[in-house]
């Protein structure tokens, strides 16, 4: 490129603009797939009251106390053999529908691998046993 009527020297400046415009591009890029990769999100959920559920038969309940010792029902069982005793009691049974109630103040832990026994015994649907809203304030006071 020759720059006036000096044919002998060439013009030594870089040309941005491409430059320039390829990092606009990224940047645009970035700044719309950024607020996509989120992992968590916070959210507040809303509080909710319900009534009881009616129902005519007896349900499997499966009760965790303060001590982390598990109960079926009223009989207490050891969470290594949860999933055994499960698998015998649901194998005459229809409907494979159990109860998990658990105390509020013990490990998330313990209740998630309650959790996991459950559902690695068949069970199709598993319901978490709650107070609500309303009743639970009127306890506390």
């Amino acid at each position: 490129m020759t720059s006036g009527g000096n044919n002998s020297s060439l013009m030594s400046d870089i040309n941005v603009t491409p430059f320039v415009d390829v990092m606009l591009v990224l940047l645009i890029i970035f700044m719309v797939t950024a607020p996509m990769m989120m992992e968590g999100v916070n959210v507040s959920l809303p509080e909710a009251s319900s009534k009881p559920l009616v129902s005519e038969k007896k349900h499997l309940l499966i009760t965790i106390d303060t001590e982390n010792r598990v109960y079926i029902n009223d009989f207490q069982v050891t969470v290594d053999f949860l999933r055994e005793k499960l698998i015998k009691i649901l194998d005459g049974r229809t409907d494979r529908e159990v109860y998990l109630k658990a105390d509020k103040d013990i490990s998330y832990g313990i209740v998630v691998r309650v959790m996991s026994e459950i559902k690695g015994a068949g069970v199709e649907k598993l319901g978490m046993v709650t107070i609500p809203i309303s009743e639970e304030k009127k306890v506390r006071k």
